[in-house]
């Protein structure tokens, strides 16, 4: 089990977000947390990473607690985070940006260390842009870029939240494609999406999120089968 995350508990202020959230991921898996806006998924991942201080309990990462933990140490042991809001820098060339991303070795991985041979190799649409400016990309580049620097500094975790969010159906499709292929390269991926249909793709198991707890965990037949539980959680 590379991720346990048992009975954590996140606050906004005196909003109680996170309401006894309890998931599991096992090494190499591809997992989907679905749920609307504004049930706390994000918070999940931020919480995970250390970006929110969960007031109680715990997240265990290859065994060690997280929580109490500063985001960049929750970086150095091996998780990676790529936000919804991409982040990357728009005045910095596609190479720079991925330079950006590299971390000093810290653990063995299980899969292929990723250079930027391999980078551009894999993304191909970045090999031809490595020296354009990240702010003159479309946004589905910028998507790429976002996850191709988290990538670079091999983590064995990745938090991916939103990645489809704002592209065009297209575009979307082959942001999902390319981390199901890093998946299939033996990276770990907590994925946050809102579109299930396009998850069951990809994804090998779900959990829905609704007001802060986890309602409904399995797999992609289950999910399928639950038709009250998705009518009730994601659709509209």
């Amino acid at each position: 089990m590379i991720l346990q995350v048992k009975d954590l508990h996140s606050y906004y202020g005196k909003s109680h977000v996170l309401q006894g959230v309890n998931l599991e991921l096992t090494r190499g898996d591809l997992v989907c947390l679905l749920g609307r806006n504004g049930v706390g998924k994000s918070t999940t991942l931020m919480s995970i990473m250390g970006m929110v201080k969960p007031q109680k309990g715990s997240v265990l990462f290859d065994g060690q607690e997280l929580v109490g933990r500063l985001p960049f140490q929750i970086a150095q042991l091996g998780l990676g985070y790529v936000p919804e809001e991409r982040r990357i820098f728009k005045s910095l060339t596609v190479l720079e940006n991925l330079r950006i991303g590299i971390k000093p070795p810290r653990r063995a991985t299980s899969y292929e260390p990723w250079t930027e041979e391999r980078v551009f190799d894999s993304f191909t649409r970045l090999a031809e842009r490595r020296d354009n400016k990240g702010g003159h990309l479309s946004g589905g580049e910028q998507q790429m870029l976002t996850v191709a620097r988290t990538l670079m500094g091999n983590p064995g975790l990745i938090l991916v939240d939103e990645p489809t969010e704002g592209l065009a159906p297209l575009v979307a499709e082959a942001v999902l494609e390319m981390l199901a292929a890093i998946s299939q390269s033996g990276v770990t991926i907590l994925m946050v999406e809102q579109n299930y249909k396009a998850a069951l793709k990809l994804a090998g198991s779900f959990f829905i999120m609704s007001k802060g707890r986890i309602v409904f965990q399995g797999d992609g037949q289950e999910l399928v089968a639950a038709q009250e539980v998705r009518q009730t959680y994601l659709e509209v």
